[in-house]
């Protein structure tokens, strides 16, 4: 399984399954994650985290936990 968290930079993936539950789970759908949706990563913080993504037009940015819940092709 591969997750967002293993994107590398310039990278376009695209969502393939969200894992988590509850409230975790909705709040990364809330940010424009859902299935399907391509996936850009622009660029990481120096420390790797927080990591930044091109979501549907705009910038999103996502802390390493949170991405390795977004399951990608």
């Amino acid at each position: 399984m591969k997750t967002l968290r293993q994107a590398k930079v310039g990278q376009t993936v695209t969502v393939k399954r969200l894992h988590g539950e509850g409230a975790i789970k909705r709040r990364i759908m809330d940010m424009g994650l859902t299935k399907g949706v391509t996936v850009q990563l622009r660029k990481v913080a120096p420390l790797g985290d927080p990591m930044e993504f091109s979501v549907r037009g705009y910038e999103l940015s996502l802390r390493k936990a949170d991405a390795e819940l977004v399951e990608i092709d």
